[in-house]
Parts: structure tokens; sequence; C-alpha cells
């Protein structure tokens, strides 16, 4: 036991002995076998860590100054529509209230979006989201409220224009869709479902969508950033947080993103809006015909070496194209020079026509081409509008 214990005392001995010689000369040997050792039982550590500065720029592939940019001119909007059952002389007897209640009006409230494009307070939205309310409320992103009056609408595009009165409200930065690519990134910023304000990234899938039946005049930019009920009347941006679009609706069999979803471009939004804002009303020019495509059958049949144009299906008697002498059966193929590519292009160049002016509009007629003369009228409002 004797000798145990000597044995012992002489390695102990001889351990400290390297241990105080390793320290002294090589003292980050030392260093190194302590971290080592107390790793497994030490919640902290002396190692300097490398931590980003607090005023760090994002990482690439964030977009969180793009959002910071443009989320405070994004609103939500909220509407509310009475719907008051009809009166009748027994609503003033006690009794009757009694059994039957007091028929009191019964509120329907519906949600939205939309975007502060000026300073003095107006903001753009989608038609559909203010079009049969009776109160509008706006609320921004900093808390702050507000009721809001309609300025005017534009059902053929679906955008509308209504006003707050606050101060200090955060506009917008109009973008330049015209110069945004298929496969560019955007944030699409909304209230979807009434959660709260919302960002969603997606890129550009397509570019000038038409033919879709969604509006009569039909320029969309596609996207497949989540756009869901609630988002409607939002902001489409891109990477700077300008403003691209006005999200207006989803492809969807569901009633959820499917990613298909379709914006108001900012080229059209600045036409319509200004519009608006000045006259209360958007004025197209207008010439009372009814256009039909050229489809392959009706090239044949016409003897048609291109598919270019619209077709004359009918002209409105009395109206500008009538009174100009176009027919029935002939092919528009250019306005003030521009070529007609379809129909839809035909309605867009003579909705920018200014009315009560003159037009030149190239027809062919029995494979013969001339020029003719249009008084452009007025385009008359939808009958929707009309009704109400």
């Amino acid at each position: 036991m004797r000798r145990l214990w000597l044995l012992f005392a002489q390695t102990v001995t001889v351990g400290l002995a390297i241990w105080f010689i390793v320290a002294s000369l090589r003292p980050e040997w030392a260093g190194s076998l302590t971290g080592r050792a107390g790793a497994a039982h030490s919640t902290s550590s002396s190692v300097p860590m490398i931590e980003a500065p607090a005023n760090a720029t994002p990482a690439q592939g964030s977009y969180r100054d793009a959002a910071k940019r443009a989320m405070p001119a994004v609103v939500n909007i909220f509407t509310t529509k009475g719907a008051r059952e009809p009166k009748t002389p027994f609503m003033d007897d006690p009794l009757f209230r009694r059994f039957f209640g007091d028929q009191q009006e019964d509120r329907q409230f519906s949600l939205g979006s939309g975007v502060v494009v000026s300073p003095q307070g107006y903001v753009l939205t989608n038609n559909h989201v203010i079009e049969t309310a009776d109160e509008i409320e706006v609320a921004l992103a900093d808390g702050r409220k507000a009721v809001a009056k309609v300025v005017g609408a534009d059902p053929e595009t679906d955008l509308a224009v209504v006003k707050i009165n606050l101060q200090n409200l955060p506009a917008i930065v109009l973008g330049h869709a015209d110069q945004a690519k298929v496969g560019d990134v955007v944030l699409a910023i909304g209230n979807p479902f009434g959660v709260g304000q919302t960002v969603t990234m997606g890129i550009i899938s397509a570019l000038g969508r038409n033919h879709l039946g969604i509006n009569t005049f039909e320029n969309f930019i596609q996207t497949d950033a989540a756009i869901n009920p609630g988002n409607s009347g939002g902001a489409l941006i891109d990477v700077n947080g300008n403003l691209l679009g006005i999200n207006t609706a989803i492809y969807s069999r569901s009633g959820g993103s499917l990613g298909i979803g379709f914006a108001i471009p900012v080229t059209t939004i600045k036409t319509v809006m200004e519009s608006i804002i000045n006259t209360g009303q958007v004025v197209r020019g207008w010439i009372g015909v009814e256009p039909q495509d050229i489809t392959p059958e009706l090239a044949e049949s016409f003897g048609l070496s291109k598919k270019s144009g619209a077709i004359i299906a009918g002209v409105l008697k009395g109206g500008p194209a009538d009174k100009a002498g176009i027919k029935p059966g002939d092919i528009l193929m250019e306005v003030e020079g521009k070529p007609v590519t379809d129909t839809t292009d035909m309605l867009n160049l003579i909705a920018q026509l200014t009315p009560g002016h003159r037009a030149k509009m190239t027809v062919l007629r029995k494979s013969q081409e001339s020029t003719i003369d249009v008084i452009v009228g007025t385009r008359p409002k939808p009958r929707r509008e009309e009704q109400e």
C-alpha cells in the first residue's frame, strides 16, 4: 500500500512539473488545453464571437428596405353597407316590435387595401372594394384612422380614388412598369383575410395579360407573389419600394392563392388617377362598333394573308363610325397610324382618342385599304353604373 502511494505521489509531482514547464514556455498550449477541457461544462466563453454591427446592411436577398419604404403608404380599407328591411306601418306598434323585433338595419362589412398616392390625402384602390359601400374607413399603418369620401371610380379598369383628411401622409413613389421585365422580383403588400398588413414576395410571371374577362380594359402584370382576398387595392412594388401596380384579382379554384395574381400596371393607374382627380371621372374615346377577333377560319373566309386587325361585326346606327361610313365586315387595320393587332388593342387605341376630335382610321374592305376620318365620340358609362 505504501509503495502504491509513493508511486501516485511521484506521478502527480512529475505531472505538475511538466505543466509548470509548458505554462512557462508555451502558454498558448496551456490555454488551448484549458479551453477544450472546460468547453463541455462552461455556459460562457472567453473566446471572442463574430457579431454583425448594429447598423449592418441587410444580407443579399433581403427586401426589408423596399418593404420599409412602401409599407407606410399601404392602408387597410374597411367598408360598411346597410341593408334595411322595408319599413311597414306596423313598425310603430310596440306589440309588433315585441314579437318580430325592431327590424333594425343589418350592417355588412368588407375589407380591402389601398395605397396613398398623394400627401393631399388621395388613396387609390379597386373599384370593387368600395363600389357598394355606404361608409368607407381608411386605417393607416401608423394606427391612424379616417373616414374617406369617394372622389371617382372607373369600373372598366376597376380603379377608384378616395380622399381622407389627415396630415403628414406617407405617399408611395410611382415606379416604371414599362421598364419591368419577366423574372423581376416584386413584393405584394396588403391586408389578406383581415390578418393585418402583410408582405409577400414573388416575381413578375408575365406582362400585358389580357382577354381574361376581368375588366373591359386589361393590361395586367401577372405575378406569383401570394395575393389573397383582402389584398385587393394593395400595392405591387419593385425591389426599390416603388409602385408597379395595384393588386386586383387572382386565379383560384378555392378562393386562396394559387400563384397566379394580376395587378393593374402603373401606366394605366397614372392616366386613370389623374383623370379622376381632375374631373371626377374617366373620359374615353368611342366610335360605336362591335369588334371581333380574326380567327384562322375568318382569315381564310376573308382571304387575309395576315391575322392582325379587328373585324367590325356591328355598327351602332347613328354612331360616330356609322356617320363616317364604316360598315359591318370592314377590318380595322390602323388607328391614327398605329397598327391594330386584335380587339383589345383596338379598344385601347380608340379609348385614348380625344372625344370631339377627328381621327384617321384605316380599314380593309373587299381586299382594298382605305382611310376614313371619324369624329370621335365619348364612351358611354357602363350600364351597371348608369343603373346605380
